[in-house]
């Protein structure tokens, strides 16, 4: 895939991204592009994905982090 295409999904949110994906996953089952554009399209499917798993595993860090700040502040009551 182009580094440009990467970059690009870089830059979108979580919300986006799934957004982006459910494009995809819509023409290809509707067969309203060709088999090689599927092919680039699955491709892209997958950077999105991927990009969605980062941003979901950043965001279960954030949470972790903040309650385990809780839990410690509790301790200290």
């Amino acid at each position: 895939m182009a580094e440009k295409t990467k970059n690009e999904i870089g830059k979108l949110g979580f919300e986006e991204a799934i957004k982006a994906l459910t494009e995809i996953v819509s023409k290809i089952e509707q067969g309203q592009i060709s088999l090689e554009s599927s092919i680039e399209q699955y491709e892209r499917g997958m950077a999105l994905i991927k990009h969605c798993r980062g941003i979901l595993q950043n965001a279960e860090k954030r949470i972790e982090k903040i309650s385990k700040q809780h839990e410690e502040l509790n301790e200290e009551d």
